[in-house]
């Protein structure tokens, strides 16, 4: 399946003996690393307790598509991921709620600074 930079998506996530595994949806923040990976920020339905670096996602910013319960996005928890994992598209984000993502985990991690180190 392609994906691209702003896609939300669902993943599988296989535990440690490799044979279970659950679906979980993840941003598609990077899309064209080597070795058919792209760089991930999971989304979870457990929105009851929001950290700093958790924000609400919000259907009307998909440009298509939707997801099918209220999630938040959770940046510390940003990781690599094989594409090989994708088992469908929910849809895209528009151009201005990526940024608006891109934006918060720059502020997180500190990328915005790193040219003035």
């Amino acid at each position: 399946m392609e994906i691209k930079q702003a896609d939300i998506i669902l993943c599988k996530f296989y535990f440690s003996d490799m044979k279970q595994f659950k679906n979980r949806p993840v941003l598609v923040f990077k899309d064209n690393l080597p070795h058919d990976d792209f760089i991930g920020i999971p989304l979870s339905s457990k929105i009851h307790n929001l950290f700093n670096d958790e924000y609400i996602m919000d259907n009307i910013e998909f440009k298509n598509g939707e997801l099918p319960v209220i999630s938040k996005l959770m940046i510390r928890k940003t990781f690599v991921v094989s594409k090989q994992t994708v088992v469908k598209k929910y849809g895209t984000l528009k151009s201005d709620a990526y940024i608006k993502y891109h934006n918060y985990f720059c502020n997180y991690f500190g990328c915005n600074n790193a040219k003035n180190q």
